[in-house]
């Protein structure tokens, strides 16, 4: 895995590589916003029902596995005061 750093609007941002795909850091760019709590900058954003559509249709597009009609339900409770999502480290 190759690992770079870009600069976005005065903003150092990781980008690691892994089998030739680029993946950017989101706590980078939520540092920028809040430096003592990023994951609450993701936090937010992933309670939003845009981002939930749009992961929705980047999921779809893909992955041959998605599961759409379960996605439906999930994707109809965002947005709303009870929905909550936390980013999680995988591996």
């Amino acid at each position: 895995m190759k690992n770079n750093k870009i600069l976005v609007q005065n903003t150092e941002v990781s980008i690691k590589q892994h089998e030739k795909v680029d993946f950017i850091s989101l706590t980078d760019i939520a540092r920028a916003k809040n430096p003592d709590e990023p994951k609450d900058v993701v936090k937010n954003w992933l309670r939003s029902k845009t981002t939930i559509e749009f992961l929705g249709l980047w999921e779809h597009i893909n992955n041959s596995f998605f599961k759409g009609v379960e996605f439906d339900s999930f994707k109809n409770e965002a947005g709303s005061n009870s929905f909550t999502m936390s980013p999680t480290r995988d591996g």
